[in-house]
């Protein structure tokens, strides 16, 4: 555990949980779900689909070292951050390939990593 956190913290602790647990229930949803479900999610790219649900529960896991400030998490949110850019960069290759996407996808992927890199470095400032 660090010192006294900053008035920050605890908020944005509860909107990444929120974030977590919506994430894996909007991809358990269409890679579990109903043939309308998937159909809802249209052209839904599996390797990113994959990473954001198993990625929900690294948020949930990321919430709690938030909520509770400790060491931990700054690396969880540099590791959430980064992989998420990188999963991103992806993600770009294939579309430019010509892999069908959903532009839903490239806002939802600029949100998640632009989230957790601004968590990580906000950190870094304060720690």
């Amino acid at each position: 555990m660090m010192d006294k956190p900053p008035l920050w913290i605890r908020p944005v602790a509860i909107i990444a949980a929120l974030f977590g647990l919506l994430t894996i229930f909007s991809g358990g949803m269409v890679l579990f779900g109903s043939s309308a479900a998937k159909s809802a999610a249209g052209d839904a790219v599996p390797i990113v689909l994959w990473f954001n649900f198993l990625a929900g529960f690294a948020y949930i896991i990321g919430a709690v070292a938030l909520f509770r400030y400790t060491v931990w998490a700054r690396p969880i949110a540099w590791a959430i951050g980064i992989c998420t850019a990188l999963v991103f960069l992806v993600l770009i290759t294939m579309a430019l390939g010509g892999t069908p996407f959903e532009w839903r996808t490239i806002g939802a992927m600029i949100l998640r990593s632009g989230f957790w890199l601004a968590i990580a470095f906000t950190l870094a400032r304060d720690t």
